[in-house]
C-alpha cells in the first residue's frame, strides 16, 4: 500500500472576539505562541504557529477578533484580519458553541471571502450540557456561509482537537514542508516577552485597565545563565498608571513576578525583569508608536523559540 502524500499549507483562524482562537492555536500547536485572557481582543496582530507531523505541516495564523474599527489602532487590527483571510489554503472560523448566532456573529461570518475554503469550528463545547443543541447551531451557521465541514471542539479540555487536526490536513494541498521541522513561530523573542507581560497585566488588573496598555521592551541583555529585560508599560491616563503600580507598588510587583516566572520557563534561564510605567496619551492613534509595538518592526530579536 502506498504512503499518503505529504500535505502542507497556511490556515487562518478567524471569528468574533473572545471565541477562544488564541487558546485553540496554543492547543493545536502544543506550545504557547499567543497570549490569552478573559477580556476580548487579547490578540492584536497576526500570530503564527506551526504544527509539524510526519504526514503534514500546518502553518496556523491567529488573528484579532472581527470587530468595529473605531480607532486607528482598531483599523490596523482589522487590516491584519483581512490580510490573514486572503490567499490562505484554509480558514478556521471559530465560534462560541455556548452562544446563539446574533448580529455580531453574522457580521463576523460575512467577513469571510465567498469562494474561500473554510471550516466551522464550534469551540467551548464543554460549556454546552446538551450536545444535541450543537446541530441546530451548525445549521444556523451553514446558512451564513458554505462551510466545508463543522467540527465541535473544546480548546480548554482538548475534546475534538485530534479530529480537527485530521480534518484540517485533509483539506490542505499536497506538498513538502514549508518550514524546518523545529520551527514553531515567527514571533521574535522580544515580542513574545512583551506579550507575556501584557498578558499578566490583563489577568492581574482585569477590567481596571482594559486595552489602553502597550508594552515595549527597552533593553535585553543575555548571559549563559541570566537574561536581563527592561520593559516599559505604556498607558493613556495617569489614573491607569496609578492602578498598575498599585498601593506601595504591589500591583506592579505582582505583574512582574508572574511575568518573570513565565519568561524563565520560556527562556530556560533565570530572568531579571525591570518594569516601568509611563503615560502616553492617545497612543492608539499615534502611527509611529503603533509601528513601534508591531513585532514586524522589531530589530535585533531574530531568535525564535524552538
Amino acid at each position: 500500500m502506498s504512503e499518503r502524500p505529504h500535505r502542507a499549507g497556511f490556515v487562518s483562524l478567524a471569528g468574533r472576539p473572545n471565541t477562544g482562537k488564541s487558546t485553540l492555536l496554543n492547543a493545536l500547536v502544543g506550545e504557547k505562541v499567543a497570549i490569552t485572557a478573559h477580556q476580548a481582543q487579547t490578540t492584536r496582530t497576526s500570530v503564527q504557529g506551526v504544527l509539524t507531523t510526519p504526514a503534514a505541516q500546518i502553518v496556523f495564523i491567529d488573528t484579532p477578533g472581527i470587530h468595529k474599527s473605531d480607532t486607528l489602532f482598531n483599523k490596523r487590527m482589522m487590516d491584519t484580519v483581512r490580510g490573514a483571510l486572503e490567499d490562505r489554503d484554509l480558514v478556521l472560523f471559530v465560534a462560541d458553541a455556548s452562544q446563539a448566532v446574533g448580529e455580531e456573529e453574522e457580521k463576523a461570518a460575512s467577513a469571510l471571502r465567498q469562494g474561500s475554503k473554510a471550516l466551522l469550528v464550534l469551540n467551548k463545547i464543554d460549556r454546552v450540557e446538551d450536545k444535541r443543541l450543537l446541530l441546530p447551531l451548525i445549521e444556523r451557521y451553514l446558512k451564513l456561509f458554505a462551510f466545508a465541514e463543522a467540527v465541535p471542539v473544546s480548546a480548554r479540555t482538548g475534546a475534538g482537537l485530534e479530529e480537527l487536526k485530521r480534518t484540517v490536513v485533509e483539506h490542505l494541498p499536497e506538498g513538502p514542508a514549508i518550514f524546518p521541522d523545529d520551527y514553531l513561530t515567527d514571533q521574535p523573542v522580544r515580542f513574545l516577552a512583551a506579550e507575556i507581560i501584557r498578558e499578566r497585566i490583563l489577568r492581574v488588573a482585569r477590567q481596571e485597565v482594559p486595552h489602553a496598555v502597550a508594552v515595549l521592551v527597552d533593553s535585553w541583555e543575555e548571559t549563559p545563565r541570566l537574561v536581563r529585560i527592561a520593559a516599559t508599560i505604556h498607558v493613556e491616563r495617569q489614573g491607569q498608571k496609578t492602578i498598575l503600580i498599585g498601593n506601595k507598588g504591589q500591583m506592579l510587583k505582582k505583574i512582574g513576578s508572574e511575568a518573570r516566572q513565565e519568561l524563565e520557563g520560556m527562556l530556560g534561564r533565570k530572568v531579571f525583569l525591570s518594569l516601568f510605567v509611563k503615560v502616553k496619551p492617545g497612543w492608539r492613534e499615534d502611527p509611529s508608536f503603533l509601528k513601534a509595538v508591531d513585532w514586524r518592526a522589531m530589530v535585533g530579536s531574530e531568535d525564535r523559540p524552538k
